[in-house]
Parts: C-alpha cells; structure tokens; sequence
C-alpha cells in the first residue's frame, strides 16, 4: 500500500531539531543520544512533504521546488529537495529529484511530488504549474532508489484532457496490485485508476471529495480507508488558514463521510490540525505526509507549517504523533506541538 502508516517509519525531529549547514550544504546530525525533538523538524522552506522508506538504512523526504540561499545553504532552486535521515530526526540534503525541470509544459513550478516504492521502483508524480494556471498538468518520473536519480517520463495529463481544472496535488495509493491516483486542489478531488507500471490512465475518474479540498493522503488502519485532506489557504505567511480535515469509508473509492456522517463530497471533514492559539508556535498547518507507524506501533504524521509572526517566510516541516480514538484519528490540543516530544520508537 501507498501508506505510509504501513510501509515507511515516521518523520523524528530532535530537540535539537535542525543544526547548522556545513559547507557541503548538509545538515550537520544530532547527538545519537537524542530523546525528544521539538517542532520544526527541518527549518527551512519544506512545503507539501512527502517522505519514503529507502530500505537502505534512510527515511527520504521530497517536496515542492525550493530556494534555501537565502538561509545561507548554497545550490539554488532544487527541483524537488530531497532529504534523508537515519532516524526520521536529523536531516541531511541530498540534492534535486530531477536535474533539470521537465520540458512538456512551457512554464510553472514543480509542486507537491508524491513518491511511492511499487514493485521495486520508486515512482513519483508531481504537480506542474503556475498560480492560477489554466491548464496544470501532473508528470510522473521514475528511479531504482529513493535518493534518485530520477527520470522524468512526462506529462501523465492536463487539467483539460480530464476535464478538471487545477489539477495538482497527486497521490497515489497502491493496494492488492491495483494503483489509484488521487489528485485535485479546490475544484473536487477526484481519482483514477492506472496501469500496473503507474505511466498511463485506464477508466474513468470519479470524485471523493468535494471543491473546499487539496492536498490529499489516504491511508488505511484497521478495517477504514481515511481521507486527509487540506482547506483553507497554504501560502500567505502568518495568514494562512491551512488545517487538515478527515473523512473515512470502507474501501479507498469511498464514500467517505466525517464523524457526523457528512459526506467529503459535500465539504463535510473532521478537523485533525489546525493553527496554533495565540501569537506563537504555527499556522498554516497542513498538507500532510503519509501517516507512518513506528516499532512501538505510534503513528506520526509530518506536514508544514508557517512560523506565526510577521513576515513569516517558508513552510517548514513538523511531525506530530496521531492517537486512534474509536477509529479516528486524534492529534493533541488538535494543533502543532510546541514542547519537548519523545521521539518515535526505531
């Protein structure tokens, strides 16, 4: 399964959290004696996480094209940052996803990958985009490992040729020999099945969740498939409104409906996380990773954030631990912790 919360371990950050870069641009580990992390776990503009288990000791993360020279890390805009980390706390950066942007689209940013092991290989989809593009399209790569090289086998659609506008935010959920890509941002989320291979479409889309969302993650514990998903705005600093909503259904076509029994089709969605109260800690907490569950059987989940005071630049990345509560998913003060956590258990 495309599920984190079943195939990778989750994402540690340490009290130390995130130390200086040295001058080969990795981030310098913590003490291997380490016992807590305090939010962020990486401290730069992180935006849309998505993390995977490398199977060669390292938990991977990606997200969305990223500048850090301004936070004194030299390299330029990675095309899909790549980060690794032995212990989900400490993280070291590897380099871009792809070496150059893909050419099958004039323009726009490369947003939100979503990567996936599916039978041996790690295939990733990405959002191809600029802000209210009328034709965004999602592109899909492939690589032998998860620390790449990746190589871009391009457009998988346009918005148009499916007929949804915005379509960004890919996901894919892999279960039984069967994939389903999920996609969508404020125009319905909806999903589509895929060949064996994940290059091409085959059948019909249909919607699981109505226009309120984007940035979508499914997951499955227990006998529920769980929707995750965000509302509100991502990307206006110490404005943003972000939070991340839940439904759950009992297979991963849905129908998905909150814990009031309101449907996701109809904007329905159970609040897991939202801002900080106050003028500290975060807001503009969302886009979630896959959940991932550690050795003692917790469930973490990494999503970003914005610093909650004026002028706050870059979606950093959090984690915070989820607790089932007759089947839901529950994290504490339904907000980023701001404290000392243990880390998970590896």
């Amino acid at each position: 399964m495309h599920c984190l919360y079943m195939k990778k371990i989750s994402f540690l950050p340490v009290l130390f959290c995130i130390a200086a870069c040295t001058s080969s641009n990795k981030q310098v580990s913590a003490p291997d004696n380490r016992i807590t992390y305090t939010n962020p776990v990486f401290n730069h503009d992180f935006p849309d996480p998505n993390v995977v288990d490398g199977h060669d000791g390292y938990w991977y993360a990606y997200s969305t094209e990223a500048d850090w020279s301004a936070d004194g890390i030299s390299g330029g805009r990675r095309i899909i940052p790549i980060l690794k980390s032995k212990d989900l706390a400490a993280w070291e950066i590897v380099g871009p996803a792809l070496a150059k942007k893909p050419d099958w689209k004039p323009a726009g940013g490369i947003w939100a990958p979503d990567v996936t092991e599916v039978n041996g290989k790690y295939l990733m989809y990405y959002s191809f985009s600029t802000w209210g593009d009328p034709n965004p399209g999602i592109g899909f790569a492939v690589a032998d490992k998860a620390a790449g090289p990746f190589t871009d086998k391009g457009k998988l659609f346009f918005s148009q040729e499916l007929g949804v506008d915005n379509s960004i935010d890919p996901f894919l959920w892999a279960e039984d020999g069967k994939l389903l890509l999920y996609w969508g941002s404020f125009h319905g989320i909806y999903a589509v099945e895929l060949t064996a291979d994940g290059s091409k479409i085959v059948g019909e889309k249909f919607q699981v969740a109505g226009s309120a969302y984007e940035g979508s993650t499914i997951v499955k514990h227990n006998s529920y498939y769980y929707y995750f998903g965000s509302v509100g705005t991502c990307c206006e600093g110490e404005r943003s409104t972000y939070r991340v909503l839940v439904g759950r259904a009992t297979a991963p076509r849905g129908p998905f409906i909150d814990q009031s029994g309101k449907p996701l089709l109809d904007n329905g969605g159970t609040e897991l996380l939202r801002r900080n109260e106050g003028n500290t800690g975060f807001v503009g907490t969302g886009h979630n990773a896959d959940l991932v569950t550690d050795k003692a059987g917790q469930t973490w989940m990494l999503y970003h954030a914005y610093d909650n005071k004026p002028g706050a630049k870059g979606r950093k990345m959090l984690l915070d631990k989820i607790s089932w509560v007759n089947d839901w998913p529950v994290i504490a003060n339904t907000s980023p912790t701001l404290t000392p956590q243990a880390i998970p258990k590896f």
